[in-house]
């Protein structure tokens, strides 16, 4: 009997003392620092005449080992990556063009991450004015599949930004075909979203053309939904 009661103390203080099944801390979201976001990047190392390089910094995250940036070229739609364990990082990008960039915060101890917000720039060259920054998609998101409204309707929304300012409007380009070549309004500077009509069972596609005072403008390429 007390042979058997020791066997069972052992066991409890094994099953007790047993590994910790808390799940490692997940990385977080670094905070971006440089360059700014919607703005003119003129502290570049000027490298030829078509290139620069640009130092890109951010803020520290909890929980983080390492940190792959991402810079796309929004042009071309082109991506340029670098991992890191400091919280800056040099790319040479191409002058007078627009950027986004983020960065991914990754640990060792988990398989998880976590991305920054998402900055656009100018990476400045010899231009004096500048054409707007691409519509940004905010929703639906690409490839979503979504549900009309009562009045058989989806609500499209997007961003816009400008170095200098000036955007002057926003045109909005809708159809089942791909690319989208039906325009079906043309906004003011302020306003950033369109409810359109839609059927179910059917994919859409749509894109944005933001021009400015000056008359330069932007293609955001085109997004695409499918209705419930």
């Amino acid at each position: 009997m007390i042979r058997n009661l020791a066997l069972l103390s052992i066991l409890a203080l094994l099953i007790s003392c047993g590994g910790n099944d808390d799940p490692p801390p997940v990385p977080v979201g670094a905070a971006l620092v440089f360059p700014e976001e919607n703005s003119e990047c003129t502290t570049g190392v000027s490298i030829n005449e078509t290139l620069s390089q640009v130092t890109f910094q951010w803020m520290a995250s909890s929980n983080t080992d390492r940190y792959t940036l991402s810079v796309v070229n929004l042009d071309t739609n082109v991506p340029q990556t670098i991992s890191t364990a400091a919280t800056s990082a040099s790319l040479s990008i191409t002058k007078g063009t627009p950027f986004a960039w983020s960065v991914t915060s990754i640990s060792s101890n988990s398989d998880q991450t976590a991305t920054s917000e998402t900055w656009l720039f100018f990476n400045a060259g010899s231009e004096t004015t500048h054409a707007p920054f691409p519509a940004q998609l905010v929703n639906p998101v690409s490839g979503a599949t979504v549900q009309k409204d009562l009045a058989n309707e989806v609500l499209l929304e997007w961003q816009g930004a400008d170095v200098d300012e000036d955007i002057a409007s926003f045109e909005v380009f809708f159809s089942e075909e791909n690319p989208p070549t039906t325009s079906i309004g043309v906004l003011d500077s302020g306003t950033m979203e369109f409810s359109v009509s839609v059927s179910s069972d059917t994919v859409y596609y749509w894109s944005i053309i933001t021009t400015d005072g000056e008359g330069n403008s932007s293609d955001s390429g085109v997004f695409e939904f499918k209705v419930f």
